[in-house]
């Protein structure tokens, strides 16, 4: 029982939550690998929602931020990892600490969360605002 039990776990993908619990980012394997992130209370929320139905008939699902190129909004119909093989495992990020996994960096800060990597590409988010290069 305890080797059918192990056998249907879940693999972790190892992410980040600000303080706040409004802003989620974890890392997702599959090449390219990257962060998903997402936003649960924002005052653009409405705007990128209507622009991803607008463009693609899709919901709004936050943003990928990639190692070497810029961070891209998500317009989708489903889940963008594998559920069937992993789930999110959140860290709380306390206000002015460092999270590193992989070629990504996030900083929480009260004004916001920032992921950057190594080769220059980010994002950051907050309530009122948000911007990937």
């Amino acid at each position: 029982m305890a080797i059918l039990l192990a056998a249907l776990a879940l693999a972790p993908l190892p992410g980040v939550v600000t303080p706040s619990g409004n802003i989620h980012c974890f890392y997702v394997p599959e090449k390219p690998a990257h962060l998903l992130c997402d936003i649960h209370n924002a005052t653009f929320g409405r705007r990128e929602q209507e622009r991803c139905m607008a463009r693609a008939g899709l919901d709004w699902h936050g943003w990928e931020v990639y190692a070497a190129r810029r961070a891209t909004t998500v317009c989708s119909g489903g889940i963008l990892y594998n559920s069937n093989r992993n789930t999110p495992v959140y860290k709380t990020l306390g206000y002015g600490r460092t999270w590193r996994f992989a070629a990504f960096t996030c900083v929480s800060r009260v004004t916001g969360l920032t992921c950057t990597t190594g080769t220059g590409h980010g994002i950051f988010l907050s309530r009122q605002s948000w911007r990937g290069w």
